[in-house]
């Protein structure tokens, strides 16, 4: 179990600083997508495996959801997308599969071999989960979302076209 652990450490690592080192966004998100799986396999190893089910549904279904439709919503033009269509070739996605095919290798021993953790803490079930979210954490979660929507609302308004505004003097002399 100790090897699973490094390993899905080492991949998180790897993935985490591929995400930080990408130009384009979509690639980034491939990184990142593989970099929150292996952080659940993480947080599965040392024992806590309905975070970790949270982790994958949360961070890599609903963040990356988010930020899928923040870069939809910034409505790019033509030229950006045939030039994204050059950048996503065959070629992009070999990087985030073998992280991909590593986590996935994990997981399989770690089912098939039955063995259990070593870390001597008590499995965190969905009430402890719920009672720290809406207990002691409630302001955290609402601070949270209030950053997200803050964050969305912000992309949106340094992202949007504005239209070009021409003086009517000037009209004449740009046709």
């Amino acid at each position: 179990m100790e090897a699973t652990f490094y390993i899905a450490s080492a991949v998180a690592v790897l993935a985490t600083i591929m995400v930080i080192t990408r130009y384009n966004m979509v690639h980034a998100l491939l990184y990142l997508i593989v970099s929150f799986l292996a952080i659940a396999v993480v947080i599965f190893v040392l024992g806590a495996p309905f975070i970790a089910a949270l982790e994958i549904i949360i961070y890599a279904g609903a963040i990356v959801v988010l930020i899928i439709f923040v870069i939809m919503m910034l409505n790019l033009r033509e030229e950006t997308v045939t030039q994204e269509k050059t950048w996503l070739t065959k070629e992009v996605y070999v990087g985030p599969a073998l992280l991909s095919v590593v986590l996935l290798a994990e997981i399989v021993y770690i089912i098939t071999s039955g063995e259990t953790t070593s870390v001597n803490q008590p499995v965190i079930d969905a009430t402890a989960v719920g009672v720290s979210l809406y207990g002691p954490y409630v302001i955290g979660v609402e601070l949270c979302g209030i950053l997200l929507m803050s964050g969305i609302v912000g992309a949106y308004h340094l992202g949007r076209q504005k239209k070009k505004i021409v003086h009517r003097f000037l009209e004449k002399i740009e046709e």
